[in-house]
């Protein structure tokens, strides 16, 4: 890499470059969706929780991640193949093949979901291996309603996709982030005062999903209709344009299986710990793991905005700006994420009283995922730029040797340790992901991720955790400590925030806000 392509701050009056820009305004909005996300999800696992006890909660919840694995890996890997290719198409074609992409995507995600459905609406001895603890009766009834609802979930999921390759994360942020959420703590809440038990709480859970669809349809229909004539009259021309079915399936197909080890290792330690150890260690793993998914959500609302970027900056050629998109991306999401892992690890038996008394046991495996975590966001989006630089089989290739990891060190450690044992295996395997992905963008693609903005941020951390531990040292791991450490953090935080403000990439960020608002 030349001298050229490191970060510099962006002097006074400059404009940023039209990548971070594109990128600052997206990232607003996911903000504020990660933020609602957060709130509703810790909600609805609270009302799970109390309402269903930890036994119930790990039932409902081991539904839910074998739901969310299947919907994931039956998108195929369409929608990341949407992102790239809709904002290329749109970059460099004019749109002609964007109606011909959606074919292509949609139909075999729906004919893959509609044939995972089957078997467990068919052979109820998957729900009774999957739950052995329950009843059978219950058991098959709770999965049979999951499979219900798969193909129209995830058919809505590959319709995000789309809007997203159209440059915007609005549909996704309205109807993942804050959509299905409030609506599952609108639905769950008259269900776990009239009716609290597991199978009630599973629908409140489920019926969002076809909503969501229909709004991921109608916000499809929006984005091409923004387009205009132009768009139209240039598919016309075009006789409608054609899809790259090929190189889109070549992309496609790795992604489909890197996806399923993604959304798995997330969920898989739930069905570990259901199957190998007892339904209340799931319930408790279930609340760590929505603890720490909460501290990812500014990094996911990140990767929504800079994806199609990265994807639409290397399509022009534009290597060099799509290089600092990377690095500037990244020191926000190190500069906002950290601080909020060092909070929780310094604090994990009062942030995990929330779910309940019988949670609090989980504090040492929210410790070691808080630790991980650490890591995850310190390389940024590395895995984006590898799917959007069109690496999809590299990237199968770092998840599925995580994936290895965990599944391995999950059988052994799962056991002997339990909730801990799952914890270690999930924090293995993002250790592992995260480095490989960040060295393979270095060595092989030249996306650097250090520079000084990013020191910068580690710094402003790094201050912040010192804040924190003294708090947790001469107040404990108590709510008044948590609110002291929270108090004393973000006055930290934010004196550091406004000192290195220029070299941190922020007035980039609060210039979009101000113009938007103008």
């Amino acid at each position: 890499m030349t001298a050229s392509d490191a970060t510099a701050p962006t002097p006074a009056g400059a404009t940023a470059p039209s990548g971070v820009a594109a990128a600052a305004r997206g990232g607003w909005w996911g903000v504020a969706g990660s933020a609602a996300n957060a709130v509703f999800a810790f909600l609805l696992v609270g009302l799970i929780t109390r309402s269903a006890g930890a036994h119930g909660a790990g039932a409902v919840f081991t539904g839910v991640a074998l739901f969310t694995i299947l919907s994931n890996t039956c998108k195929l890997g369409s929608d990341t193949g949407l992102v790239r290719y809709v904002s290329r198409d749109l970059a460099v074609n004019g749109g002609r093949s964007v109606g011909a992409l959606l074919r292509a995507a949609v139909v075999p995600a729906a004919l893959a979901s509609t044939a995972a459905a089957l078997p467990l609406l068919l052979f109820p001895a998957v729900a009774t291996t999957l739950l052995p603890h329950l009843r059978p009766a219950d058991a098959v009834t709770l999965v049979r309603l999951f499979a219900l609802f798969l193909p129209v979930a995830t058919v809505g999921l590959v319709l995000l996709g789309a809007t997203q390759g159209h440059g915007t994360v609005v549909p996704f942020v309205g109807v993942e982030q804050i959509g299905k959420p409030v609506l599952r703590v609108l639905i769950a809440v008259p269900v776990a005062y009239y009716a609290p038990g597991m199978l009630p709480l599973a629908v409140a859970w489920l019926l969002p999903a076809p909503a969501g669809t229909v709004a991921a349809w109608l916000s499809l229909r929006r984005c091409r209709a923004l387009r205009g004539g132009a768009l139209r009259g240039a598919e016309h021309r075009a006789g409608h344009g054609a899809a790259p079915w090929r190189s889109f399936w070549s992309f496609a197909a790795p992604r489909a299986v890197s996806s399923v080890f993604d959304i798995s290792a997330v969920w898989v330690g739930v069905i570990l710990l259901s199957a190998l150890a007892t339904s209340n260690e799931a319930g408790i793993y279930t609340a760590i793991g929505r603890v720490v998914t909460a501290g990812t959500l500014l990094q996911l609302a990140v990767r929504l905005a800079v994806a199609p970027e990265i994807s639409r900056l290397l399509a022009v050629d534009q290597v060099s700006e799509a290089r600092h998109l990377h690095r500037v991306s990244t020191c926000w999401i190190v500069l906002f994420s950290w601080p909020l892992f060092v909070l929780v690890a310094g604090f994990p038996r009062t942030v995990l009283s929330v779910f309940g008394p019988e949670f609090v046991d989980g504090a040492p495996a929210l410790v070691v995922l808080c630790v991980a975590s650490l890591i995850n966001v310190a390389v940024g989006n590395a895995q984006t730029v590898l799917l959007m630089a069109g690496k999809s089989s590299w990237h199968l290739a770092v998840t599925a040797l995580a994936f290895m990891v965990q599944l391995t060190v999950g059988i052994l450690a799962v056991p002997v340790w339990g909730v801990l044992g799952a914890a270690v295996s999930w924090g293995a395997a993002i250790i592992v992901e995260n480095l490989s992905a960040a060295l393979l963008i270095r060595l092989c693609l030249g996306f650097r991720t250090v520079d000084r903005g990013y020191t910068t941020a580690l710094g402003v951390a790094l201050v912040v955790s010192v804040v924190l531990a003294a708090v947790r040292v001469l107040g404990g791991d108590t709510p008044s400590g948590l609110a002291v450490g929270m108090i004393f953090g973000m006055c930290a935080f934010g004196t550091t925030l406004w000192w290195y403000r220029r070299s941190l990439g922020v007035s980039e960020l609060v210039g979009v806000l101000r113009r938007r608002a103008a």
